[in-house]
């Protein structure tokens, strides 16, 4: 490097550095306070005095932190939602209307797939209660008759038990009378508890397929443990029965359906869609999406809605499966899955049942305001129904996943996922027991469906008054039953009875239609807004000054923390790849003064001043020539010559 460049660069480099070259972070810091539009930052620097400097920085900070604060409580609220509510007058589009009869097959058409399990049944509930019998001779002879009479093939498989409060660990079974040894745990179904509060209960016991864990599931009454035990077996029978013919044990339209009228028109069965559930058997839709439109009503009231008269049938009923005499009827969307057991409301025979509507319409905010979905497709959860998603339907197909991937078979109640089989005893002996533990896990949230499962963005529900009045009167049913019969004649082969007879009207209480909508409480626009208000207000600073904070103290301090890191590391490479060499005696430059060095950096004049001066050196023999001296002689010298020319002339 040449002197003069050299000399250049170590002005440069004695020169004081500001600005986002400054070499250390509290140069930086100096530098952006004195420049900054900032003022609380400003007069930190430029205050005289400690206590002022110490209160400027004191309003400075809290200056900031009530910014960070105004500024994350409007981040909030930008994610709330403003909820508002209007009701539209107009003419509406009447709902889907399912209707089930409690009792899902005809008696008659299904007693020879339930002889046996009826026969157990019965001696269940002899040896319990002793009916016909008195108690006496219920305990002398409920066990040999038994016995005697049948070999249980039910009983084996799901074992019926007595448990007694004074004997634990010890139950008695129903069949063989013998006392038994009970293993594996005692859940109390009433209470779900683990331990049994009541003197005497019946329960039966579930084991896994090496019969290696169990669990006894308890009941405080005696009826409904038989209940429950029934339907295990039905369902595993029915499960095997294929759907054509259970649809043919069932109702049909044109015996369900006795009398039909919509908005004033009468209606028939051909109005009606099938719609087969497997707990409930034959069902119909009314107005489904398969009609090729969607009916609607002009007028509110019970006169412009459907009213059906419904022929329930007591005499078919099973016994044991159901308790009660009635049908059941949902209201719902026409691509909406008819939930009849978790929403179905039941109707009584020798009544007049008036649903009376009023339809509500919610529209959500998706993410990131909620966790609702538009149409399930952000849930991985397969929809096994052929139908719109839902919540119900993401927790019902979640379920029946779990089943299929921990036991190996679809439970009975739900539809069926693809290349699924229903559970039966043949191919899987011991699902009652997987199906029960997994229900256990369901309830208690421990399959993780409740989590995974989202609630649908926009719904539409019907908000119900229900009203009853008995039905037909006394005076009227003299006449009205006859002409009923008359009209059944085709269909049934007998006389018609109040009790075989339910009527039902659903109709819109009035047209106004509730919409209830989401939308955000903050824009983008306002919530900005708001900040440069924060911000103008707290520290007079601008959306330039928060771009300036941002290259200060993100790009250049950590620039400054970068450069002083790699300035480290190569002088660390440096020291590492030099090798120590011994140093060679310097020998001394000029013949008169050997302790002056010769050095290619030449020093500048204020720094040749500050020169110490050379220690041990002599003083030279004989003294350097007087240049001035010589000059001024050189000049007489041409003076005198000069002047002798002038002589001369």
């Amino acid at each position: 490097m040449a002197p003069g460049e050299k000399i250049k660069a170590k002005i440069k480099k004695n020169l004081p550095v500001t600005g986002p070259q400054a070499p250390t972070i509290k140069e930086l810091m100096r530098w952006y306070c004195l420049n900054t539009n900032t003022h609380g930052c400003r007069r930190i620097v430029v205050s005289r005095g400690r206590l002022r400097r110490l209160l400027w920085i004191g309003f400075t900070l809290t200056a900031v932190a009530l910014i960070l604060w105004q500024c994350a409580l409007l981040v909030f609220s930008f994610y709330t939602v403003s909820v508002s509510i209007k009701v539209h007058f107009r003419k509406l589009d009447f709902p889907a209307v399912t209707i089930c009869n409690i009792n899902p097959y005809k008696y008659s058409a299904v007693r020879h797939l339930l002889a046996d399990l009826e026969q157990e049944t019965r001696e269940a509930l002899k040896s319990l209660y002793g009916f016909p019998e008195s108690r006496k001779r219920r305990e002398a002879e409920s066990w040999s008759s038994v016995l005697e009479g049948m070999q249980p093939r039910f009983s084996h498989r799901i074992p019926l038990l007595i448990f007694d409060q004074y004997e634990k660990g010890k139950a008695r079974d129903f069949f063989t009378g013998r006392k038994r040894k009970v293993d594996g745990r005692i859940i109390h179904k009433a209470s779900n508890v683990m331990h049994i509060e009541s003197k005497q209960v019946v329960g039966f016991q579930l084991c896994s397929n090496d019969t290696s864990d169990c669990a006894t599931y308890t009941f405080s009454s005696g009826i409904n443990a038989i209940q429950e035990w029934y339907k295990l077996h039905y369902m595993n029978i029915m499960a095997q029965v294929p759907l054509e013919k259970k649809i043919n044990m069932s109702y049909s339209a044109e015996e369900l359906l006795v009398t039909c009228f919509f908005d004033g028109v009468s209606c028939d069965a051909r109005n009606f869609t099938l719609f087969h559930h497997p707990m409930h058997g034959n069902c119909y839709t009314f107005n489904n999406r398969e009609n090729e439109t969607i009916l609607s009503t002009s007028m509110g009231g019970s006169e412009y809605g459907l009213q059906v008269i419904l022929y329930i049938n007591e005499e078919e009923y099973n016994p044991f499966l159901v308790s009660s005499t009635g049908a059941k009827v949902i209201i719902h969307r026409q691509d909406e899955y008819p939930f009849v057991e978790d929403v179905g409301t039941e109707i009584e025979t020798a009544m007049v049942t008036s649903i009376g509507m009023h339809l509500t319409e919610s529209f959500k905010l998706s993410e990131p305001y909620s966790q609702c979905t538009e149409d399930g497709s952000d849930v991985p959860i397969r929809n096994i129904y052929n139908a719109a998603y839902s919540l119900q339907i993401c927790l019902h197909s979640c379920f029946q996943t779990k089943m299929v991937e921990k036991c190996g078979c679809a439970q009975y109640s739900q539809p069926l996922p693809p290349e699924a089989n229903y559970c039966n005893y043949q191919q899987h002996p011991n699902w009652m027991y997987c199906y029960y533990q997994l229900h256990r896990a369901f309830v208690q949230e421990e399959l993780g469906c409740q989590s995974v499962c989202k609630e649908a963005c926009s719904f539409k529900e019907w908000t119900l008054t229900t009203s009853l009045a008995q039905w037909p009167s006394v005076v009227s049913e003299k006449w009205l039953l006859p002409v009923l019969t008359w009209d059944q004649g085709r269909q049934i082969n007998k006389k018609l009875n109040k009790t075989d007879l339910a009527k039902l009207l659903i109709f819109y209480k009035d047209l106004n239609q509730r919409s209830i909508m989401e939308s955000p409480a903050n824009s983008i626009e306002m919530l900005l807004s708001n900040f440069g208000g924060q911000l103008g207000l707290w520290m007079s600073c601008s959306v330039v000054c928060v771009i300036e904070i941002i290259e200060v103290f993100f790009i250049d301090f950590f620039s400054i923390i970068a450069r002083r890191q790699w300035q480290k590391a190569k002088e660390w490479w440096a020291r590492k790849q030099a090798t120590p060499c011994p140093e060679a005696p310097r020998s001394p430059q000029g013949q008169d003064n050997p302790a002056l060095d010769i050095d290619n950096d030449l020093p500048t004049f204020n720094s040749a001043l500050h020169l110490p001066p050379a220690l041990g050196t002599q003083v030279p023999g004989t003294p350097p020539p007087k240049y001035n001296t010589l000059r001024l002689e050189r000049a007489f010298s041409n003076q005198l010559t000069d002047t002798q020319m002038l002589d001369e002339l």
